[in-house]
């Protein structure tokens, strides 16, 4: 009946007023009329108006596609990821959207089987709403309920517990392990799992975020990506954890109270200046203790090479319930150097000071060394003379371009060398990366201890150290091999390292990638570690497995980092190794 009066009253209207018709039918046929309506007059716009948005549309993707650049060799130089169904072709639009479509679908619909299971169980809503209030989020959120105006979408809230990853990663033995260490006379094997970190400070995101436009905006929210974060952290479960841009608000509010109620102790370094994020090194107190935390600057003022604000964490720790006289120490350093890819003077330098720092905390006044493990994202490339020289030992950077120190670019036309010696010497760090020692300039009827040396040296900070050195620069008599090492392009450094990761992938040989964005993709972070055989009574570690790194294919199927799932642009790298502790004959 009202159908037929209203089509009746329309008789008589003219063929403009159709429009109005229809979103009166709307509105008492839809209680979602609002969000209907701007469809059904899209066939009403004037023409002049489709065609600007058309050409803005254009624009928008003209100057998006020419905003690249700058790609590393692990993304073959372009500047988005590619469809891996027509090689060499950039994903269009269409493509990703679509893809972003069937990921958020197919959380949903796992969202919508669990339910059922949810709602017939308080305790799961108890549990949630505990979680919430340590995050500062709502439980309607958590268990799906429509969102408030304004808030992230509920498919894109990522599960509290339960986290899986959309790539395929998986466990891969060691071969170095099919001859396991047996536990020595008194001693037992320390199984400890270690994870590198790097989580994307929110406001280096905020700051960059042309680099992550293939993300859709709500999975950007801090909110969504501390869900994902603490829930990934939480599903690895590693006994420490090198974490690097962890912003200093969000720490100490939120990741911090987290970390302790899964039982770790943490130890943050912010970096200097007006910087926002720094390095944390967490442990699970139920497996090791902490002896001694030391934070590294590598800010030096009126230093023009060292002028940036990164800094590094060194931390002692022991086994759990080891006695103070066990000798039993393991270091632990923590690290995130400078990006720039054309400043690898200045990497190096950086990368000095932390090492120097390594050896005055790792050796033992008998001249060992205490087992070091060695991770951070470093900004290097697996093949760049930086990493090389970690491994090695050794670099000789004759004629050795700036910009090619961390392989993160190809081509050296028109680079400055690096010069000899690299950093100044009142930094006090020699090139063997080891501080000046305090015993150089005493003459030999008066030479000094190891133990003196070490227990002098133990009392002094960084800044302390480099100063010393500094002052007795002058009167120091360096030895003939300081000398010739001086006057040469060569680079030393005393601590054994070996790498957990190889930069080639199973069965193909594809490159492993770590970090992923919109500009690049590539492996710059690492878990380094010194092995059983590089120290006496096979005082190092032993590495038992590694969670495997993918390729640029398996990024690209998951629309790169980070997405709906993984909250970074780098992948956390994670490892098992054995330290054999306790007497030893």
């Amino acid at each position: 009946m009202f159908l037929g009066l209203l089509s009746g009253i329309g008789s008589g209207l003219l063929p403009q007023h159709l429009s109005v018709c229809r979103l009166a039918l709307v509105c008492l046929t839809s209680p979602r009329w609002v969000s209907t309506y701007p469809a059904l007059m899209m066939d009403h716009e004037p023409p002049s108006k489709r065609s600007r948005s058309a050409e803005e549309k254009r624009s928008v993707k003209d100057r998006d596609a020419n905003r690249g650049g700058g790609g590393g060799p692990g993304l073959r130089g372009v500047s988005r990821p590619r469809d891996t169904s027509r090689p060499g072709k950039v994903l269009s639009e269409d493509f990703k959207s679509k893809h972003v479509a069937r990921t958020m679908r197919d959380m949903s619909e796992r969202k919508d089987a669990g339910k059922h299971t949810m709602s017939q169980s308080r305790g799961s809503k108890s549990d949630l709403r505990c979680v919430d209030e340590m995050l500062g989020t709502s439980s309607r959120d958590a268990v799906g309920e429509p969102p408030p105006p304004g808030t992230e979408s509920p498919d894109l809230q990522a599960p509290m517990r339960g986290w899986e990853s959309l790539l395929p990663r998986w466990w891969e033995g060691s071969p170095a392990c099919a001859t396991a260490m047996a536990p020595h006379r008194g001693g037992r094997a320390l199984d400890l799992s270690v994870m590198s970190y790097n989580i994307l400070s929110q406001e280096l995101l905020r700051a960059n975020g042309y680099l992550y436009t293939h993300c859709p905006p709500a999975a950007l929210r801090w909110s969504h990506r501390l869900r994902n974060l603490l829930a990934e952290l939480r599903h690895y479960d590693a006994d420490v954890l090198c974490l690097q841009e962890v912003q200093e608000d969000h720490f100490e509010n939120q990741i911090r109270p987290a970390l302790h109620a899964q039982g770790y102790e943490c130890v943050y370094k912010k970096r200097t200046g007006k910087k926002p994020d720094g390095c944390v090194v967490a442990f699970k107190t139920s497996r090791l203790c902490l002896l001694s935390s030391n934070p590294v600057e590598f800010f030096r003022p009126g230093d023009a090479l060292l002028d940036r604000d990164n800094v590094g964490l060194v931390v002692l720790l022991r086994p759990a319930g080891a006695g103070v006289d066990d000798g039993d120490v393991l270091c632990v350093a923590n690290t995130h150097l400078l990006y720039n890819p054309r400043r690898g003077d200045v990497k190096l330098a950086q990368l000095a000071i932390l090492l120097a720092e390594i050896g005055r905390l790792a050796r033992l006044p008998n001249g060992a060394a205490h087992p070091v493990l060695l991770c951070g994202d470093f900004n290097s490339t697996p093949w760049s003379p930086l990493v090389t020289f970690l491994l090695n030992g050794r670099l000789d950077y004759r004629h050795l371009p700036i910009g090619t120190v961390s392989g993160q670019e190809y081509g050296s036309r028109g680079q400055r060398l690096l010069e000899s010696p690299i950093w100044s010497p009142a930094l006090g760090i020699n090139q063997r990366c080891q501080y000046e020692s305090t015993c150089a300039s005493v003459t030999p009827s008066h030479s000094c201890g190891a133990a003196a040396v070490e227990r002098e040296i133990s009392e002094l900070t960084v800044q302390e150290v480099a100063q010393q050195a500094a002052a007795q620069q002058g009167f120091a008599q360096p030895t003939v091999a300081d000398k010739a090492l001086n006057s040469s392009w060569r680079l030393e450094h005393g601590v054994p390292l070996r790498s957990c990761y190889t930069p080639c992938l199973p069965p193909d040989g594809r490159a492993a990638i770590t970090t992923c964005h919109s500009r690049c993709a590539m492996m710059v972070d690492y878990i380094l570690y010194t092995p059983c055989e590089s120290l006496p009574g096979e005082r190092g570690l032993q590495l038992l497995d590694r969670l495997l790194l993918v390729g640029q294919p398996e990024l690209e199927e998951v629309n790169g980092l980070p997405n709906v799932r993984h909250s970074s642009d780098h992948l956390p790298l994670l490892a098992h190794f054995r330290w054999m502790v306790g007497e030893r004959s």
